[in-house]
C-alpha cells in the first residue's frame, strides 16, 4: 500500500468506477445505495456486488479518516474545520448505507483499521498547513467527480445514472468548496470535468 493518499485513492476510484461491467456497480446495488428499493428488487445481486460495495466501503472508511486526520490536526482554521466536518458526515452517511446494503445482501462489511494505520499510510506527518490537508482533499475529490462522470454512460436505466449524477454533484460540490477555500480560481474553460 503506498503511503500517498493522493495516488491510492484516485487511482482505487478510478478502477472501482471504471472499466468492465465486472468493475462497475450494478444497477440492483446503486438501487439499494439510492434508496430505490423497487430498482433492487428488479435485479439480482452476485457475489462480486458485494465485492465492489466492499471495495466502496473501504474507500469511504479511508475518506472518513483523512478528513479525521485533517480535522484533529490543529492546520485547519474554524471556517474550514466546519467544512471538514460537513463533508466527513456525508462519507459517513455514504459508510452506512453500504454497510446496511453489504449485510442486507449476506456479505461481511469490510472493517475500518485504526487511525494510526490510516495516519501511516497517508502519511499525515507531511501534512504541515491548511493549503496541504485541502489540496489533499480537493485530489480526491476531483478524482471521484471524474470517476463517477466515467461511469454514468454504461447504465442503461435512466434512474440509475440520475443516481450516479448526484454523486457527481456532491462531489463537485466538495471539490469547488475545497478549492475556492484555497483561493484557487475556478476553471476558465467549460467541460473541464470528466476528460
Amino acid at each position: 500500500m503506498t503511503s500517498n493518499l493522493e495516488l491510492l485513492s484516485v487511482s482505487n476510484r478510478r478502477s472501482f468506477f471504471r472499466g468492465t461491467s465486472a468493475l462497475t456497480l450494478s444497477a440492483t446495488a446503486l438501487g439499494l445505495l439510492s434508496g430505490h428499493k423497487a430498482f433492487a428488487q428488479s435485479g439480482s445481486m452476485t457475489a462480486s456486488d458485494v465485492g465492489i460495495l466492499n471495495v466502496a466501503l473501504g474507500l469511504e472508511h479511508e475518506a472518513i479518516n483523512a478528513y479525521q486526520l485533517g480535522a484533529t490536526s490543529g492546520l485547519l482554521q474554524k471556517p474550514v474545520l466546519d467544512v471538514a466536518v460537513a463533508f466527513q458526515g456525508h462519507h459517513k452517511t455514504h459508510r452506512e448505507a453500504l454497510i446496511a446494503t453489504i449485510e442486507k445482501l449476506g456479505g461481511r462489511p469490510v472493517a475500518e483499521k485504526s487511525l494510526d494505520e490510516y495516519a501511516r499510510a497517508l502519511n499525515a506527518g507531511s501534512l504541515k498547513s491548511q493549503a496541504d490537508v485541502l489540496a489533499l482533499a480537493a485530489k480526491l475529490e476531483l478524482g471521484a467527480v471524474n470517476a463517477y462522470l466515467g461511469v454514468i454512460p454504461a447504465f442503461k436505466d435512466p434512474n440509475i445514472a440520475k443516481v450516479a449524477a448526484r454523486l457527481v454533484a456532491d462531489e463537485t460540490m466538495h471539490w469547488t468548496v475545497l478549492s475556492q477555500a484555497m483561493g484557487r480560481p475556478l476553471p476558465s474553460a467549460a467541460l473541464t470535468f470528466g476528460a
